[in-house]
Formats: structure tokens, sequence, C-alpha cells
């Protein structure tokens, strides 16, 4: 789907490129350059440089066209089924394996997997990611619903929408929190600095985590988290910005050799099934590799 922005420029003598790059945070600078020299990006109705700069008033418009969609292949990878019926797929999703494809993972994906199981789905035009409904991190491991048809997406679409799907995770931060329990309230967005990452900005999008102590192990402390939004690594970014990273997170905390991934786990959904209404809650207990660091610390 082609999407198509328009801007008006409150700098003066900023980069054309380096400015989209910052207004359309689907693009980084450099896609912003690629665009500009494709003619996909004028000021003024006219063609530019990527060096153009701005002036106030300046009139700048963006095509963005659809990316290319690669052939999605059935892969034979095995699935952790903790539910199904004619309109729902809920997988305990593990560790490494990304959600659907993207730039760096291009196949082996838990999209993938699913289209082995359900070949149905392989003629929905949805690109790269049918039948999904909601995401999870490559390295957060835990419980992800997916959608057989496209009226249950719908109404499980509608439901996260409207935050009646409430979900549970279990994480583990550096540091003792306190106090033992509380609201995070604070708006994310994507970090300028560093684009492939988000970060609590004044004009982001509003986001809320509410978390619980659960137990104290030394210098750690691990929690169970309630996201009221959905934000892009919204747990993440959270726990970051009060000072907690999430153990194991390289790209919001420190790497360290002790955890193997980031220590995130989505243990519990709750939602109602499309078919029925019903109020359902299922639940997934804390994967080996987790359950082993917190005995070693």
């Amino acid at each position: 789907m082609t999407r198509e922005y328009s801007f008006k420029a409150d700098v003066d003598g900023v980069r054309l490129d380096k400015f989209v790059g910052e207004r359309c945070p689907e693009l980084s600078r450099t896609n912003a350059r690629e665009l500009i020299e494709e003619g996909l990006i004028t000021v003024n109705d006219k063609a530019a440089k990527p060096s153009l700069k701005l002036k106030p008033g300046d009139k700048i418009s963006v095509v963005i066209p659809p990316a290319p969609r690669p052939d999605l292949e059935a892969e034979n990878i095995p699935l952790k089924i903790i539910y199904e019926d004619d309109d729902v797929l809920l997988v305990d999703k593990p560790a490494g394996l990304a959600v659907h494809p993207a730039p760096g993972h291009p196949s082996h994906t838990l999209v993938n997997a699913v289209l082995n199981y359900l070949p149905s789905l392989a003629g929905d035009d949805d690109s790269l990611r049918p039948g999904i409904v909601h995401r999870l991190d490559k390295d957060t491991s835990g419980l992800i619903l997916i959608a057989k048809n496209r009226v249950a997406q719908a109404n499980l679409s509608a439901q996260f929408k409207n935050r009646a799907v409430k979900k549970t995770y279990l994480a583990l931060v550096k540091g003792k929190l306190t106090p033992q329990q509380g609201i995070i309230e604070a708006a994310i967005g994507r970090d300028r600095r560093y684009r492939q990452r988000m970060a609590v900005v004044s004009k982001g999008r509003e986001a809320r985590t509410e978390y619980r102590v659960i137990k104290y192990y030394g210098n750690h402390t691990l929690l169970e988290i309630k996201p009221e939004t959905g934000r892009t690594h919204q747990i993440r970014v959270h726990l970051a910005a009060i000072g907690f990273p999430v153990a194991g997170d390289a790209a919001y905390g420190l790497k360290s050799p002790r955890f193997p991934r980031q220590f995130l786990h989505a243990g519990k959904i709750a939602f109602r099934l499309p078919s029925t209404g019903e109020f359902v809650e299922f639940e997934s207990p804390l994967p080996q590799d987790l359950q082993k660091v917190l005995k070693e610390i």
C-alpha cells in the first residue's frame, strides 16, 4: 500500500534528507535519501537533492511505495500450541523466533511455521503478516494469538484496539525496584538518534505500564508486568526509562554473559473467543532458560 505524507518546514537550514528521516518514523535518513533520488520526495512540487537546505514554509511531499513482497514459504518449524478452535490458534513462541519476516530475517519466522500448519492462510493478501493480530519481540518468549480467518482477525484486532485483551508478562530487571507496585506513564516514539529503537519522547504515543514486584533476587527484581497499551518495545523502554532495564536487554540496557537473552516472558493472555464471546485466560510457565537464570542468581 502506497503511503503519502505532506509537511511544511518549520526549520531553517536543515537538510531535506535529515528532515524527512526525522518526520517519518518508518524511514531512516538513508531511506529518505533514496526516495529523494527517485523523485518520490519533492519540495514545493519540484525535484530536489538530499542536501537541499530547507526554509520555513517549504512544502515537502513524500510518497512511500509499498515494499516488494517476498514469497512467503511454509516451513516445517514445530509449534507449541496451547489452544485451538475454528477461529483462533494460541501459540507459545520460543525466544529467538521472529514473528514475521523483516530485513535481517526473511524466513524461519512464526509466520512461516503457521503457514505450514495452516496452509489456508497462504492466500491472505496481508503481505507478510497473515493471521497476525499482535507481536512479540524476537527474543521475548510466550503467548501469541493467531487468527485463522478474516472474521476472527477483525474481531481480535478490535479487542486489541479497545484494550479488551489482557496480557501479563514476567520480567527480571537489574536493581532493587521500589515502590513494590506502580504505574509507568510516559509517551513512546521513535528514538531520533537511533532509528531502530524506541524512546520516551514528549510527542510520542501515550503508553501506560503497570508493574508489581514478585520477588527480589540479590540486585535484581522479578516483576509482573501488565501493559495497558501496546506500543513497540513498551515494557523494555519504560523500565529502562525509570532506571531498571530488563536484564539481558542489549538494546535498552546492558548485555551480560549471565543472561542468554532478555528476561521477558509473555506468561498470560485473556481475551474473548470470537466464536462465542466467552472470556478465557491462558498461561505459559516460565521457560527453562529463564528458570535456570533465577536459580543461578
